[in-house]
């Protein structure tokens, strides 16, 4: 009985079509429903806010998986450089030196601010910690030994402090976090300057060294007497305590969203062109600052060419979703700054920049 079925000239056109239109189908469906994959790496600082981002925007948009792997400012530099990822995230602007090894124009966009505040560990202190930019220099600097030095006291008249060693922890890592403090004790300190420096890895004389955000976290945690310089959201998260610092107006401000808005609020103006998002937020003026402020940054190659078409338009969706409001909120639930709405004006400028065949990949979508 199936012999004659498979012989006849019209049931076999018939099966040859409906086969052809099989397997057409297949491939469209296959095209529209493939995975587009975005890779990105860097700044520790972020990673918290950036995974919380990832994953909404991933319930958003199932066919969309991002990653970012949270290896530090100076690494993601790197990779962005060798075009390794799609992306990157430095808390440092790139330098001359670094720029000149690209392989063609990159942005700096900002994401969002946060602070980098001093965590301490003082067994038995439940008081509220005063410190100075130049008081943080001399203890990182291995001149303020004990918790109870005099130059410790006159920053906090009236509070019992104990006589336990001071132990500054570092980043050993090429850190954005790092670049943003020790710029900041630069402006705070002559020794400092001239002694350490500012930079994404430096060479401190005094304390111990831990990996990323989470490796100064974690020693803060477990050595009595530590300070070090964590993201604001890795200290919440960690319960770790830490101090208001002295800003430019003289007032001592705790790290906080809000503090951190108002350091981005006053550098506005400074972010002249969209090639020219990346502006120092630290030591900023105004009563409400916090002073060790700055943006993060995702750094991203101006022509977007090489990803092809569906990756170029896939980052710049996702980018331009996590400089917006909704993204913002998260952000400012997990203790960082959203874009003020001058700022993200100046990233939706610099957005349109992104090109696609020399075209703006922005106007393609």
């Amino acid at each position: 009985m199936l012999t004659p079925f498979l012989t006849s000239p019209l049931k076999v056109r018939a099966l040859r079509k409906a086969a052809a239109f099989a397997v057409a189908f297949a491939s469209a469906a296959g095209i529209a429903s493939a995975d587009t994959s975005l890779k990105g790496s860097g700044a520790t600082f972020p990673n918290p806010v950036y995974q919380r981002w990832i994953g909404e925007y991933g319930k958003a948009n199932p066919g969309v998986k991002v990653d970012y792997a949270s290896v530090g400012s100076g690494q993601g530099i790197k990779d962005i450089t060798a075009r390794t990822v799609d992306f990157a995230g430095s808390d440092a602007p790139m330098s001359k030196k670094e720029k000149a090894d690209l392989k063609g124009p990159i942005l700096h966009i900002p994401t969002v601010a946060g602070a980098v505040v001093p965590a301490y560990n003082l067994p038995g202190f439940t008081g509220e910690l005063k410190l100075t930019g130049e008081l943080l220099a001399k203890m990182y600097l291995g001149q303020v030994r004990t918790w109870n030095d005099p130059a410790v006291a006159a920053a906090n008249p009236g509070v019992a402090l104990p006589a336990l060693a001071v132990t500054p922890v570092w980043r050993t890592d090429g850190s954005g976090t790092t670049f943003v403090y020790t710029n900041y004790l630069a402006t705070q300190s002559p020794d400092f300057l001239s002694k350490v420096g500012p930079g994404k890895q430096v060479r401190f004389p005094a304390g111990v060294g831990g990996k990323g955000n989470e490796g100064v976290t974690q020693n803060v945690k477990t050595v009595p007497g530590a300070v070090g310089y964590v993201e604001l959201n890795y200290a919440v998260e960690n319960k770790l305590p830490f101090g208001a610092v002295r800003n430019k107006s003289g007032a001592f401000v705790k790290g906080s969203a809000e503090a951190v808005a108002a350091a981005g609020a006053a550098a506005v103006s400074k972010m002249a062109a969209p090639d020219k998002l990346a502006v120092d937020l630290w030591n900023q003026d105004g009563p409400a600052v916090y002073p060790i402020s700055a943006f993060t940054y995702v750094l991203v190659y101006q022509d977007l060419t090489p990803l092809g078409e569906a990756k170029a338009k896939e980052l710049v969706r996702f980018l331009t979703w996590a400089t917006g409001p909704d993204a913002g909120k998260i952000a400012a639930d997990m203790t960082y700054a959203p874009l003020d709405p001058a700022v993200r004006a100046k990233v939706d400028e610099a957005m349109k920049t992104l090109t696609l065949n020399g075209k703006p990949v922005a106007g393609g979508m």
